[in-house]
């Protein structure tokens, strides 16, 4: 092979690990690919248990896992989740579609390199227009070092038609816990806030 060849090729690979989150997406890949072999749970309400590693990549100038990365690992453990339980497929069968509409996290303690822990995310309930999940940030030891909460906003159908789906029956959604309502109630006066706000910059224009 040519000196050229060479420059060629590593170029495109430093490219590629550049541009891209290369180790990530093939993590990605490998976990769906075994999810295919393994028989979805019985049980909707059952937690999914996802374990990992802190990484260097994960570091912060702190030394502690990036903020950013406990979203991103919540929000890899939602999509697996959503797979392993039959809802993605449910989702496609019925013709709709699912998307974060607002998400809240908590820390209790930072997690340091190659430090072991497992996100354990569970249905919370559901009402007429989205999920809610929780995601806890474990410690080996079984402390939790974060909390994440999730509302994922289905269109196209809705929730009770995919659970029903899933579970070939009615299924009705457990109550949400007081943390859950007193978050939503916060996402509702926030809504609000800003809907008066942008009315009163659209007059201002208009005047």
């Amino acid at each position: 092979m040519s000196l050229l060849w060479v420059m060629a090729i590593s170029f495109v690979f430093i490219l590629i690990m550049t541009l891209t989150d290369v180790w990530f997406l093939i993590r990605q890949g490998l976990h769906y690919c075994a999810l295919l072999w393994q028989k979805p749970p019985q049980d909707i309400f059952e937690p999914f248990v996802l374990r990992n590693l802190v990484l260097t990549t994960d570091l912060d100038y702190m030394l502690h896992m990036n903020n950013a990365r406990y979203l991103r690992e919540a929000n890899f453990a939602t999509c697996t989740f959503l797979t392993r339980y039959g809802l993605a497929a449910a989702l496609k069968t019925l013709g709709g579609s699912a998307v974060l509409s607002a998400s809240c996290s908590r820390h209790r303690r930072p997690l340091r390199l190659l430090e072991r822990f497992n996100i354990r995310t569970r249905i919370l309930g559901w009402d007429d227009h989205a999920f809610y999940l929780e995601q806890l940030f474990r410690h080996p030891n079984g402390f939790v070092v974060a909390v994440v909460l999730c509302r994922h906003h289905i269109t196209g159908t809705t929730p009770a038609a995919l659970i029903a789906f899933i579970a070939q029956n009615k299924v009705e959604s457990p109550e949400l816990p007081e943390e859950v309502k007193h978050w939503l109630k916060y996402n509702e006066a926030n809504s609000q806030r800003l809907r008066a706000e942008s009315n009163n910059q659209k007059n201002e224009k208009e005047q």
